[in-house]
């Protein structure tokens, strides 16, 4: 086992941390990381997440080499490897993003994300904000695999993300108080 730093970022959140991988054998199995900063704000106290890939756990545990070889399950006494319930979606999905993807389409999704994002910051409402600041990200994230936004754009979009996250961030922490008030009164009325 060999612990390798590795400080994780997300431009588009706002969001970084301290980290460390968790190799096991040469391969990444785990990695945990100390959230310094989400949506722009110091977190405190600092939060810790661990993340950890299964697949590659289980590519240990089973001693293969490659993750398509995974035992998945076992069928009347037959093997179902990973290939056989993963290999078409990640065709599919591979093919989609990086060739058929229709940029007009997702340029038009992510505004109308980025616009609902809005709407939902300006009706007090920070989760429902985030969940279209997750689908702004994802479309940007398409449609920089479909290689449509340039080195400029790019950066633009990046702020215009990180933007909205912090201003989901933002009011999330303004709505602390009244929150535990909602969950006090839930709790004595239940």
């Amino acid at each position: 086992i060999r612990f390798v730093e590795d400080n994780w970022e997300s431009p588009t959140l706002g969001a970084w941390g301290l980290g460390w991988e968790v190799w096991l054998d040469g391969m990444e199995v785990t990695q945990f990381t100390y959230f310094q900063q989400v949506g722009g704000i110091p977190c405190s106290p600092i939060p810790v997440e661990i993340t950890y890939g299964l697949e590659r756990l289980a590519m240990y545990v089973q001693k293969v080499e490659n993750i398509l070889e995974i035992e998945w399950a076992k069928k009347d006494n037959e093997s179902v490897r990973y290939m056989q319930v993963h290999l078409e979606s990640e065709y599919e999905f591979s093919k989609y993003h990086f060739e058929i993807a229709s940029v007009t389409r997702l340029l038009e999704m992510f505004k109308n994300a980025q616009a609902e994002a809005l709407h939902c910051l300006k009706n007090k409402l920070p989760l429902p904000a985030y969940d279209f600041v997750m689908l702004c990200s994802h479309f940007f994230n398409i449609l920089d695999a479909r290689k449509a936004i340039s080195v400029a754009e790019r950066q633009n979009y990046i702020l215009q993300i990180r933007d909205l996250a912090k201003g989901c961030a933002v009011l999330y922490k303004e709505q602390e108080e009244e929150r535990e008030e909602r969950l006090k009164n839930a709790l004595i009325k239940a």
